[in-house]
């Protein structure tokens, strides 16, 4: 027990060293910061980061419309927080007694982060060595920054990654049970969960695709070995299960597709390049293509090395990306980050690459703290967030 609680620490200190640090210059009202300009508003900078107040409000009012309309002055139409699963909000309601709301946000984020650095360095141990893969973990917690900033700042985002990987840790395992119930915590979460029981599905199906067209139907389900994983269709029952609930709650099953101007996917693919997007609003977007390029490269990767699951789940998620129109293109990537870094494993093991972190530790820092300093809802009255 003592060996194992051992090494735990270095995940913990992984996960809440880079956080706290980013919080510091906040708490302590710095004015600036390695002449970066800093908001005077101490930790509400932080709580007050998008999208981490709209949970707020889901987790005091779930959903009510009186409720919403009553007490909240953001010029949100209802249908809006419909595109922010329940799961989230609902944990924060939990623990709200104790901590109150916006600090038992910044918690479950903190928790979470903690929660997929643990699974991400179980998933790692299936590639490398011990060693590498603590530094593959270091290197997760910390890069892209988008993902260090959505870990230090009220966000789903980490537990969603959490559940995700933990989910495919399992299945890689044949733990169907546990992979399906860690699918339907990260379905809970957010609407992309879905992806990962469709990246199943061709898991399973695939290698056996002649053998099933040449094969009578009535024996598909012993070839697929149904009885086994049948535990992950509580993935799209979940989705079902918040549908449902959404038809009780605010009266309309589809509230999701009618939340407005949420879901960002568009077609042909890569409009994100058409400046004039509501969400785009710049054509300083050279770096996109980067985005592209990895995403293509580790997909690729990943098929070589006969990674199947996770290979079917970073491709499906990747196309998907593809159709995205939206300027924070890497925030809507970061469910495939953990698993891009094993496939880049090799290159990010090398001397050359540990010396490259050491210098972008600063320049990852500062843009952490730039960016949180400026993505910030304006709230004029925090006592209904309280």
């Amino acid at each position: 027990m003592k060996t194992k609680l051992k090494a735990f620490w270095p995940i913990i200190l992984m996960s809440l060293v880079p956080t706290l640090l980013i919080w510091l210059p906040f708490f302590l009202r710095l004015e600036s910061f390695w002449t970066i300009p800093l908001p005077q508003n101490g930790m509400a900078t932080i709580v007050a980061n998008y999208d981490g107040p709209l949970y707020l409000v889901i987790a005091k009012t779930f959903y009510s419309k009186a409720l919403i309309t009553a007490n909240y002055a953001f010029s949100l139409p209802v249908e809006y927080y419909a595109a922010h699963f329940p799961l989230f909000p609902f944990l924060i309601k939990i623990f709200s007694p104790i901590f109150g709301y916006p600090y038992t946000m910044l918690g479950i984020t903190l928790a979470s982060s903690i929660l997929a650095l643990y699974f991400f360095q179980k998933l790692a141990l299936q590639f490398v060595k011990k060693d590498d893969a603590l530094w593959l973990t270091f290197v997760f917690s910390i890069l892209p920054a988008r993902w260090l900033i959505v870990r230090s700042v009220g966000s789903a985002e980490p537990l969603f990654v959490a559940a995700i990987i933990a989910s495919v840790y399992y299945f890689r395992k044949k733990k169907y049970w546990y992979a399906g119930i860690w699918g339907a915590v990260a379905q809970l979460i957010k609407s992309p969960g879905i992806l990962l029981f469709i990246a199943y599905v061709f898991t399973l199906i695939v290698p056996h695709l002649k053998k099933l067209a040449t094969t009578d139907s009535k024996k598909w389900a012993n070839i697929l070995n149904l009885k086994r994983v049948y535990p992950l269709v509580l993935i799209p029952i979940s989705l079902l299960g918040i549908f449902i609930y959404y038809q009780f709650a605010i009266n309309d099953f589809w509230a999701y597709f009618n939340s407005g101007d949420n879901i960002h996917l568009f077609f042909p693919p890569f409009q994100i390049f058409n400046y004039s997007a509501p969400w785009v609003g710049t054509f300083w977007l050279e770096e996109i293509i980067f985005v592209y390029l990895i995403g293509l490269m580790g997909v690729i990767k990943l098929f070589k090395q006969k990674s199947e699951a996770i290979a079917w789940f970073v491709g499906i998620f990747f196309t998907s990306i593809l159709f995205v129109s939206h300027r924070d293109i890497i925030r809507y990537s970061l469910p495939i980050i953990p698993f891009l870094i094993l496939a880049f494993s090799k290159t990010i093991l090398q001397k050359e690459f540990k010396i490259v972190m050491i210098v972008l530790v600063i320049p990852i820092y500062l843009f952490s703290l730039a960016y949180i300093s400026q993505n910030v809802m304006q709230i004029s009255d925090w006592a209904p967030f309280l």
